[in-house]
């Protein structure tokens, strides 16, 4: 039985590989938060089954914590794989540094992971959910007009294909206007420099004069930060899901979420012709198969391809 009732940091040998990947790898924090959920649960279970640590278990018994995840916790299969790609890391770390002899992990079988579609709005739609920020109808001169942030947020969000962690985290020295892009740090720690178009540069200058100095605070940490709440606080990853909800609903959208906009703009990107590795290099992919899967969304124009190149079309 799998049940949160011990801290990780308790064995030291997962305390001493957390430290290492937080000093040696230079990993994000949302990246350290994964892989410390994942070896609690493994330590949980490991010591619900009376082994009293990752150095004394076996493949056979690494084998059923994975299938009790499953089983008992109902994980999809991609979950799982996370948990042993987790694993397999903590394990090849144990044996370079000598606490166990071999790195029993390559015996774990992973499971089948079908390629899942991703959720890819039209342009239509996209359009219905950028238009959907709008000033109240009763709003007085003195309301601060969030609106435009909310605009300038979802415009740039679509226009650059951000998950919501990297426009949370977004400086004033990120944004570069007269290059006309802004200097993205992604997984990893990892940057890159994606451009934006006119309508996103409108509505991010409509914020930056007009709304931003209203909500900035001269003491306030962060100030740094381009966007803020309604406090003056820099937006979290919470409230830029919530920002993005609200508008869609108001669209008349159902199931989008700020990676919606992400799978939309790579989407749309290759349905222009973009060339698949330029599209790696704007979302910020280390792997190219990550970012194929965006080739499989685009139906029409694959027909379209073949009706014109295939000689028996």
């Amino acid at each position: 039985m799998i049940t949160p009732h011990t801290d990780p940091l308790s064995d030291p040998h997962i305390h001493r590989f957390l430290t290492f990947i937080r000093v040696e790898c230079g990993l994000s924090e949302n990246t350290l938060q994964a892989y410390r959920r994942d070896l609690r649960d493994l330590n949980n279970d490991l010591l619900a089954n009376n082994i009293e640590g990752v150095d004394k278990a076996s493949p056979r018994q690494l084998a059923e914590h994975l299938a009790r995840l499953r089983r008992e916790r109902g994980l999809s299969a991609s979950s799982v794989a996370r948990h042993l790609a987790t694993i397999r890391m903590l394990y090849k770390w144990l044996a370079s540094e000598g606490v166990v002899d071999e790195n029993c992990t390559g015996w774990l079988e992973r499971p089948t992971i079908w390629s899942r579609v991703p959720n890819v709005l039209s342009a239509e739609k996209i359009k219905a959910l950028l238009e959907a920020p709008r000033a109240a109808p009763n709003a007085s001169r003195d309301t601060i007009p969030l609106f435009k942030r909310d605009r300038a947020l979802l415009e740039l969000m679509y226009a650059c294909g951000l998950r919501a962690s990297e426009i949370s985290t977004l400086e004033l020295r990120d944004h570069l206007p007269t290059l006309g892009v802004v200097r993205v740090t992604g997984k990893g720690d990892k940057q890159r420099l994606v451009p934006y178009g006119k309508p996103a540069e409108a509505a991010l200058h409509a914020y930056t004069d007009e709304v931003r100095p209203r909500l900035l605070k001269p003491d306030a940490r962060d100030a740094e930060r381009i966007f803020l709440s309604r406090t003056g606080r820099p937006l979290e990853r919470v409230a830029v899901w919530q920002i993005v909800t609200r508008h869609a609903k108001a669209a008349g959208l159902k199931g989008v979420h700020p990676h919606v906009l992400r799978h939309s703009f790579a989407t749309h990107l290759l349905s222009g012709g973009a060339d698949l590795r330029v599209v790696q290099e704007l979302l910020g992919h280390s792997n190219i198969t990550t970012t194929q899967v965006y080739t499989r969304v685009d139906q029409p124009r694959l027909k379209d391809i073949h009706q014109k190149y295939h000689p028996r079309a």
